[in-house]
């Protein structure tokens, strides 16, 4: 909202940057709708005793989850296609729709009493303005253009303040006034004359253009892993490792070339010496300035060299993290697909068992299971990335503990286990006496007192 508040965008704008934000959130959307309607569903159908009628009429309950559990795999599939072919797009539009209005400009509201520095090296405060917008009295304009503080003013008693058509510039008319000026000539250090002037009218113009708003067509987030499709992260993950071959290759060439370059230094290509003789052999005479160069430039190759495999070390690195994110883009489509099903396979078989319906109870039910999934896919995304274990572990993590779980309550909802149900919990509850308890407990302490 900080982004949008104040820059004077047109509502279609706006409309467009939350319609392309929350098509990222349909893949999120998906398993939670799953697992609230099922949940509901079947709840609703528990709490009727249809269930139980469909059930003495032949109709099992792995039948009636095998009918709609091929709904929930139609839904996984639809998501999948969404977030591979949709959502990159969605997500291309709206990164590029937003980076162009954090670059818009506050829009141009002058306010009556108040500064506005909104123009470059301008403040303009305005005492009073017409109920036309365009009159305006008590005008104070400060000039900053000389970088030397509040020492230029232009002040009016009354003026005009117009646009152009184009919108291009803002134009103030100021009529009986006077110039104030207090500025230093650099030149002339030792003289700064006051320069005060009266004018019967005076007009400035400022520059607006960066006011308006304007799309930009560039790529700035065209290789941004949330911006492509599988198959275009698959093409990206084969020129990121083609990256690292080559990179290795470029340090193995630096390592030649530096030994290359301490051969010549030790072994000087001349047709006096004898290259298989160094040059410290007892054939050769060295001075000490001699002796000092050469283990200088010495030094200083093994030095280059270390710079240049530490720096392509760090380079490889970057380059495998980038490896990572897209491995990570590419599984999450997979995993937030599957999580259609899981969750139908929990929602379903918890709401034949809980056998309540309506918002209430499924709406808590799936706010903590959906809580739990959601928590568990970040820190197994954040464990991948950091490279703690496999990026394909990260990412199945969440869905590999959600699938016992579908496993237990479809085989306790299958043969009509009342482990979950709300009456057997109400029950239990009702045989753990708190009243008779405390009353217990009280009158056990009377009786010691006593």
């Amino acid at each position: 909202m900080d982004d949008l508040v104040g820059k004077g965008l047109e509502i279609s704008v706006v409309l467009e940057l939350l319609f392309y934000a929350s098509a990222s959130m349909v893949t999120l959307a998906a398993p939670l709708a799953v697992l609230l309607s099922s949940l509901m569903t079947f709840g609703s159908m528990g709490e009727r005793y249809e269930i139980i009628a469909m059930k003495s009429a032949g109709i099992s309950l792995r039948k009636l989850l095998f009918a709609l559990s091929l709904c929930s795999v139609f839904i996984g599939c639809g998501s999948f296609w969404f977030a591979d072919q949709v959502a990159p797009k969605a997500f291309f539009k709206m990164r590029t729709l937003l980076r162009d209005i954090r670059g818009q400009k506050p829009t141009l509201a002058i306010e009556e009493g108040v500064f506005y520095d909104g123009f470059d090296n301008y403040s303009i405060r305005i005492g009073r303005k017409g109920h036309n917008n365009v009159d305006i009295y008590d005008v104070l304009l400060s000039d900053h253009t000389k970088y030397q503080g509040n020492i230029t003013f232009h002040y009016a008693k009354r003026g005009k303040m117009q646009a152009t058509d184009d919108q291009m510039y803002m134009i103030f008319y100021l009529y009986d006034g006077f110039y104030w000026d207090e500025s230093t000539n650099k030149n002339t250090a030792d003289k700064n004359p006051l320069v005060r002037f009266t004018f019967a009218e005076e007009y400035k113009r400022f520059d607006i253009s960066s006011f308006k708003f304007e799309k930009s067509d560039d790529n700035f987030y065209a290789r941004n892993n949330q911006a492509l499709s599988n198959a275009e992260i698959v093409k990206m993950i084969d020129t990121v490792n083609i990256s690292i071959v080559q990179n290795d290759e470029d340090i193995f060439k630096s390592y030649l070339a530096s030994c290359n370059s301490y051969k010549q230094f030790v072994y000087p290509n001349n047709a006096s010496s004898n290259l298989s003789k160094p040059l410290n052999t007892k054939d050769t005479i060295l001075n000490h300035r001699d002796i000092k160069e050469m283990l200088n430039k010495v030094i200083a190759l093994k030095n280059d060299f270390k710079n240049s495999f530490n720096m392509n070390k760090e380079y490889k690195k970057y380059i495998r993290s980038n490896v990572t994110s897209y491995s990570v883009e590419w599984l999450k489509k997979y995993v937030f697909a599957l999580a259609c099903i899981v969750f139908f396979f929990i929602g379903a078989p918890l709401g034949s068992i809980i056998r309540k319906g309506g918002i209430g109870v499924p709406l808590v039910i799936t706010v903590a299971f959906f809580s739990t999934y959601f928590m568990l896919s970040i820190f197994g995304e954040k464990i991948a990335k950091g490279g703690a274990v496999p990026v394909w572990f990260g990412m199945w993590l969440s869905t590999l503990i959600l699938v016992p779980i579908c496993a237990f309550l479809t085989y306790q909802a299958s043969v009509d286990s009342a482990l979950l149900s709300s009456e057997e919990i109400h029950k239990k509850i009702q045989q753990f006496n708190l009243k008779k308890l405390f009353t217990r407990k009280k009158n056990e302490s009377t009786s010691t007192d006593a």
